[in-house]
């Protein structure tokens, strides 16, 4: 098992990962602390435990909205609004069919 070292609001941690995710993990946990830091500006020093819990929750919500309005999102509006095109052309076609008496 591999170890990536990390910092967070100042604390080293050495977080066990697969081998190859080290770089991986210390990027992200370079975001993690970026966004621990923009939360603590804004609510004030309440705490590690506390930031760490309203920065993952935040994330979470992040996550959430990210998923519902994500890729197949838009593939599936893409589809509704293509099945509503198909729908107004048809009814257009047979109001121009009830006009002409066909």
């Amino acid at each position: 098992m591999a170890k990536a070292d990390i910092k967070l609001r100042g604390r080293s941690y050495s977080i066990a990962c697969a081998p190859g995710q080290e770089v991986r993990i210390e990027a992200l946990s370079k975001q993690l602390d970026a966004r621990v830091k923009q939360i603590a500006s804004a609510v004030g020093d309440i705490g590690d435990e506390r930031l760490l819990l309203i920065t993952a929750l935040a994330l979470l919500d992040e996550l959430d909205v990210a998923k519902r309005t994500g890729p197949g999102t838009a593939h599936s509006e893409a589809r509704a609004a293509e099945a509503l095109v198909n729908a107004a052309t048809r009814i257009n076609e047979l109001a121009a069919r009830m006009e002409s008496g066909s």
